[in-house]
């Protein structure tokens, strides 16, 4: 039996006799063969060393660290590993070192190993921190191996005080992991770490992905595309990724971007090599996921514009009313001072209709935190499903239809975009040109693999000139035409109008000199 085969048999045993609501509690989801080989394949093997130092933060019952020895066996020249793993769940203690164990018995390598159950994050506050008191040397190590804790922590939890330049609000410890994985690598070293996708945009993870892509570099991103098939075994809903970093400052030319459909066969991926800069992008480190070439086309057409919704004066920003902390206030059908509460079921065909028939789409309340003038906006659901041929899916929605009302209130399940001062119908249409169209959909997808749209994604997004917006507005107005296909045509000929008057200007000024 293989190394990691006598691994993944432990660890079936022990999902069987554990109930899942207690490996919850310390976010414990166990990684499946297939994906700890993939993991272990992207390490590069050394050259000239005969000594490797190994971390794994998290182990869990040690299947990564397994599947990485069981692929450095076949190095040349390689004759020692020294492994590290922290794990602070008592009960697994005794599973991880009975396959560290069976891994110093059988292995062609000669393996040592050290179970530290201390807390990963806080054990190493003072050195990452650089306080007195800190361990003068402490260990470096060549390999950072990972599937780290998916858990939430309060902002003022011990793990977030310890990591303060990181932290924005509450943490979710994987994030935490892989800026102290990113941290304990020597230079030049690797980091294998398998999490979710969410940290890929938005303010939330913002002071992230500065230092850590300040620190390190990029180098491979593993996307899948049903978010139920990486943990099969554990019935998780996540969107996950895999990612390969190096400790080191020389920014390679591309980024390896691969896709597959499960966690089951990764023979049958996809490979797409895209440029460092167009992956990893701007003050804010967003990281793009892009897939093909069609998607590095998209992001290059969109980004000639400099605009975003804030810079012209508009903004995205999420329906005001929670309904479910706020039923006293709810009404089924209108009745005085009641307003219209406008939810994602009334975005249809590219409108906003109202009524429908649905419970609470009504709201009597003084609190001037719930109401929004009775103004034009563009609706935006903020949820769809990830199967859905789209994740942009916006209504126009107009005062004048709703001439009895001075104030409206929008469910927190939806967004819309207003100004400081009332949209002409022209600049709502126009917006719904830009975020029905093809290129906008797109290009959001690329920015963040989750199905909820953010308000802070969709307000760093290239727009164009407001009275650009303007005219692809009257332009819709005049053909009728609210399809996706019809809003891309107009968007289509804009661009090329914009991209000839442009080559017009270039050849102008060449000319004149």
């Amino acid at each position: 039996m293989s190394l990691l085969d006598f691994a993944i048999q432990t660890t079936k045993k022990y999902i069987e006799e554990m109930p899942k609501s207690q490996r919850k509690k310390y976010g414990q989801f166990f990684t499946s063969k297939e994906t700890a080989v993939f993991m272990a394949e992207l390490f590069e093997a050394p050259v000239n060393k005969d000594q490797l130092h190994i971390l794994d933060a998290g182990a869990g019952s040690g299947i990564l660290s397994v599947a990485l020895i069981e692929k450095l066996q076949s190095t040349p020249q390689l004759r020692h590993i020294h492994l590290v793993c922290y794990e602070n769940d008592p009960q697994i203690i005794e599973l991880l070192q009975a396959n560290l164990q069976w891994v110093c018995q059988h292995s062609t390598l000669r393996v040592d190993y050290e179970i530290r159950e201390d807390n990963y994050i806080l054990s190493q506050m003072l050195e990452y921190n650089g306080m007195i008191g800190a361990e003068p040397n402490p260990l470096k190590y060549d390999m950072v191996i990972g599937n780290p804790p998916y858990m939430k922590i309060a902002k003022d939890a011990l793990e977030a005080k310890a990591m303060p330049d990181i932290c924005y609000g509450a943490p979710n410890l994987y994030f935490l992991f892989a800026a102290m994985g990113m941290f304990d690598l020597c230079p030049n070293g690797e980091l294998v770490y398998i999490i979710p996708r969410s940290w890929t945009s938005g303010a939330y993870f913002k002071k992230f992905r500065q230092k850590f892509l300040k620190d390190g570099v990029l180098e491979h991103i593993h996307l899948f595309v049903s978010r139920d098939k990486v943990f099969e075994n554990e019935s998780v809903l996540q969107e996950t990724m895999i990612i390969k970093a190096r400790k080191a400052m020389t920014i390679p030319e591309n980024v390896v971007i691969t896709t597959t459909q499960s966690n089951k066969d990764f023979s049958n991926k996809t490979t797409f090599e895209a440029e460092y800069n167009t992956v990893v992008s701007g003050e804010d480190k967003y990281v793009y996921l892009v897939t093909n070439e069609q998607e590095v086309e998209t992001l290059e057409l969109l980004n000639r514009w400099s605009n975003t919704l804030p810079s012209i004066g508009l903004k995205m920003k999420t329906g005001l009313t929670v309904d479910f902390r706020n039923r006293e206030a709810l009404r089924d059908v209108s009745e005085n001072h009641a307003v219209p509460l406008f939810y994602s079921q009334h975005i249809q065909d590219g409108k906003v209709v109202f009524p429908i028939g649905k419970e609470h789409e009504y709201i009597v309340t003084n609190q001037a935190s719930l109401l929004q003038p009775n103004a034009n906006y563009l609706f935006v659901k903020r949820f769809t499903a990830k199967e859905e041929h789209r994740r942009l899916q916006c209504g126009v929605y107009l005062a004048k239809k709703y001439p009895d009302y001075s104030k409206i209130s929008t469910q927190n399940k939806i967004n819309f975009i207003g100004g400081l001062k009332e949209l002409s119908e022209c600049i709502v249409y126009g917006l719904y040109v830009l975020f029905n169209s093809t290129f906008y959909d797109c290009y959001y997808r690329v920015l963040n693999g989750s199905t909820q749209v953010n308000s802070t994604e969709i307000n760093s997004m290239p727009v164009p000139p407001l009275e650009s917006i303007e005219q692809m507005g009257k332009a819709l107005i005049k053909s009728r035409d609210m399809t996706e296909a019809g809003c891309d045509q107009i968007l289509r000929s804009f661009i090329y109008e914009q991209n000839r008057g442009s080559k017009r200007d270039t050849e102008r000024i060449a000319s004149a000199s």
